[in-house]
Order: structure tokens, then sequence, then C-alpha cells
């Protein structure tokens, strides 16, 4: 399937405004995936509307000015970018704010402090399912277009 190159590899984006949480997941998934890290909100925004979109978004929920509930909201409100998986990794453990989480169109939810193999294994596993499910999707419009 995939030969380990760096292109062959999929792409997860951290959103994260604290520095030592960007660093330690970043080392965590960096050997496996290729990584892409935003700071804010707006700019996690900005890298999924880009021409390279991630697989996947592990989104923050506490941070300034945009939270990750926000984020979370418009990706799924739009179209280009609604099938991107995304992950609450979070400190927010309430069942409540889990249940908003997966309210707003989230696939998997995580509290900090993670468990790294925890980390690992539900990022492969939403990977792919996105695989899998493009895969279908693709087979789908092929057929379509017949």
């Amino acid at each position: 399937m995939t030969d380990g190159s760096d292109q062959d590899k999929q792409t997860i984006l951290i959103v994260d405004d604290t520095p030592e949480n960007l660093a330690l997941i970043s080392s965590l998934l960096s050997d496996l995936y290729k990584i892409k890290i935003a700071t804010s909100g707006k700019k996690a925004l900005q890298i999924s509307y880009s021409q390279d979109p991630p697989d996947l978004i592990l989104l923050d929920i506490m941070m300034p000015e945009m939270d990750g509930y926000e984020v979370c909201r418009q990706l799924k409100n739009d179209s280009q970018t609604a099938d991107i998986p995304v992950i609450f990794l979070t400190a927010k453990s309430d069942i409540d704010d889990e249940m908003k989480g997966f309210e707003l169109g989230a696939v998997d939810y995580i509290t900090k402090p993670v468990s790294p193999p925890i980390v690992l294994a539900r990022v492969r596993t939403h990977l792919r399912l996105k695989r899998v499910n493009d895969y279908l999707k693709n087979k789908l419009d092929q057929n379509d277009l017949r």
C-alpha cells in the first residue's frame, strides 16, 4: 500500500494553544504521520481549507478567541471539510463536554493527560476508517458518472 515515504504518510493537524502539548503529541506521531500544527482555531480552519487539508484533526477545546467546539462546528458545516475526522484532545473531562463534542460531529474524545498507546490506537483506527470511507465514496462517485 505505501512504501513509508513521507508523501505516502497521512497528515494529522494538531491544534492546541499550549506549546508543551503540541510538542508531546507531535513527537508521539511524527514517525508515523505528517504533522501540521496550529496554535489557534483560526489557523486550524485556514489549514483545513487549504489545497492540502489534513486527513485527521486532533483538536483542543479550551483556546482563546475561538474554542475547539466552534472550530469543529465550522468544519462539520462545510462540505469541503465535513469528512475530516475530528478527535477532541482536551483536559475537559466532564460528560457534558464529551457529549457536546460528539453532537458537533467529533469521532472521538480523549482526555488529558493522554496515554500514548491510546492516542496512537485511536488515531490509527480513525485514519483507517477515513481511508475506507474515502475509497467507498470514490467508487460511488465513479458509478454515478457512468
